[in-house]
């Protein structure tokens, strides 16, 4: 009953403030009819109030996101599975579930009834422009009494995650070099691929599956030798991300920043499709990415990159110098300094491919058409250093620009600019 006098709403403390003052008045006049009035007006909120608070509905909620993932500026459709799971019917309810701001505003539903064992099922859509992951839910579900005088709010428990990826545009095949590395003993050939008198092996080891020993090489050197593991290939990449606020210009989903970001999950994706094994790093050092569903993963990381408070590249710089074994580093990159330009520019050693997509972050201020003296110093430092250059000013789909990638820079003698 506390909870129900609680729950009464502004219509229903109304009614029970009328009713007491007409009580009161019948009193002092001597009025019956005014008083049965005052009787009547005042039950019914408290009926109603002992209605609700004595209900004792038995509900199930499930939840489905489709898509679980949406790119930002994307729609995805949530829809509410509701079962009465008891033989009683229900009264009427208001449902709202909880939705973060980016995602709009709290979807709202009336259902009037839900028969004994009977299920409604209700769809509605979530937008948002912003990356991130955002938690829907818990729905809560507030029983009212037909009048409007009581509102009683239960909630569930559960929640699910939608996860808003960056904004992936499909960009052109272009050809870029890289060293093919694997964890195998051979970098030569298979044993597939050679006949038993051309086989390499090698001495045998602790552990070693015995269905390996290579008879004749073991009678040829007096002690058990083995044939080699077939290599397994894949070419390796480094992606660096410049996610510092210092470097970037604008507000919002169309900053330099979300650009970048954008940028990053869209060669990133692209490179993966083409077989590219790939780690990312950002200012502030390496991120984790998961061997299996290389995609998702980045652009599950991706959704959750923030600007830095960092003034340098240093930590980046660190972490793909101390990785190594890359054949090609792509830096997506905000505004530099020329020093800064050449720390990064030193990674490139000969056999790895350098692609450095330069944003001239100065577009985004909507004042300069072009290139600022400082953004034309870091292209002459990078491509000395023999790194391709891709230009991205603001209002340019990356896609246009991407197969400057394939243009190679000039690589300066004795490891310095020129």
């Amino acid at each position: 009953m506390r909870a129900g006098l609680r729950a009464l709403t502004a219509r229903g403390r109304s009614f029970l403030a009328s009713g007491t003052a007409a009580l009161l008045m019948a009193y002092l006049l001597g009025e019956n009819d005014l008083f049965r009035i005052g009787v009547l007006v005042v039950a019914l909120p408290l009926l109603a109030a002992m209605v609700v608070a004595r209900t004792r509905y038995r509900l199930s909620c499930a939840r489905r996101l489709d898509p679980a993932r949406a790119e930002a500026g994307g729609e995805a459709r949530v829809t509410l599975r509701l079962e009465n799971v008891t033989k009683l019917p229900t009264g009427l309810l208001l449902i709202e579930d909880t939705v973060p701001y980016a995602l709009g505003v709290r979807p709202r539903f009336v259902l009037d009834r839900v028969e004994g064992r009977g299920i409604r099922e209700i769809d509605y859509k979530v937008r948002s422009d912003l990356r991130g992951r955002f938690p829907i839910g818990p729905l809560s579900i507030r029983i009212a009494d037909p009048f409007g005088l009581v509102e009683l709010t239960r909630s569930f428990t559960i929640t699910d995650t939608l996860v808003v990826t960056p904004q992936v545009v499909p960009l052109p095949h272009v050809r870029l070099s890289g060293e093919w590395t694997g964890g195998g003993d051979s970098r030569t050939r298979s044993v597939a691929a050679a006949g038993d008198d051309d086989v390499a092996p090698r001495e045998y080891r602790q552990g070693d599956d015995l269905r390996r020993v290579h008879w004749r090489s073991s009678a040829r050197h007096g002690e058990l030798m083995v044939r080699r593991e077939e290599q397994q290939w894949q070419s390796r990449g480094a992606l660096l991300l410049d996610t510092r606020k210092y470097a970037h210009r604008g507000e919002g989903p169309r900053s330099s920043l979300e650009v970048a970001v954008s940028a990053a999950a869209s060669i990133g994706v692209h490179l993966a499709r083409e077989g590219l094994g790939l780690r990312l790093v950002t200012d502030q050092g390496p991120e984790h990415l998961t061997d299996s569903g290389l995609s998702w993963s980045l652009l599950d990381t991706l959704a959750t990159v923030r600007g830095s408070s960092a003034r340098s590249l240093e930590l980046g710089v660190s972490a793909l110098r101390s990785g190594g074994g890359e054949g090609l580093i792509v830096a997506v990159l905000g505004a530099l300094d020329p020093e800064e330009a050449r720390d990064l520019a030193r990674l490139r050693q000969s056999g790895v491919t350098g692609v450095a997509v330069l944003l001239d972050v100065d577009t985004w201020d909507g004042q300069k058409a072009e290139a600022s003296e400082d953004y034309q110093a870091v292209r002459t430092v990078l491509t000395g250093y023999g790194w391709r250059i891709v230009a991205l000013p603001a209002g340019v789909p990356l896609a246009s620009v991407w197969p400057d990638a394939a243009s190679r820079g000039r690589y300066a003698m004795s490891g310095g600019a020129s």
